[in-house]
């Protein structure tokens, strides 16, 4: 095993090739520590690098209507009339608190997307 921080971009890419090389190693076996080891390296060298925002409240909201096949009728309980969820969708209007917690709860939405300040 010989393992080296990850620098550059160049290095990242040697990473990910050598990681999909050791893709299918043995659980227990030294290829699969190095997986392991290699997974932690790329992950925290793409999070300095290439950090994701925070998640627009909105899309996900939408993204879950979409898993479950929702429209925006059924969205009445958790938001309220078809006016306000119109409003909601439309950024015309934001969450509320009480809002944020139904969609938590009924349509199980993690607070962390709903509570962005992209909502506003």
């Amino acid at each position: 095993m010989n393992i080296q921080p990850i620098h550059t971009d160049a290095d990242l890419e040697r990473a990910f090739a050598r990681m999909e090389q050791l893709w299918t190693a043995e659980e227990g076996s030294e290829e699969a520590d190095e997986l392991e080891v290699l997974s932690i390296l790329i992950e925290k060298y793409e999070d300095k690098h290439y950090p994701i925002g925070p998640s627009d409240p909105i899309e996900a909201i939408k993204f879950r209507m979409e898993q479950l096949g929702l429209t925006n009728q059924d969205l009445e309980p958790y938001i309220g009339s078809s006016g306000r969820v119109s409003e909601v969708l439309n950024r015309k209007r934001g969450l509320s608190l009480n809002m944020i917690r139904r969609l938590h709860h009924g349509l199980r939405i993690p607070y962390e997307s709903l509570m962005s300040d992209a909502a506003a």
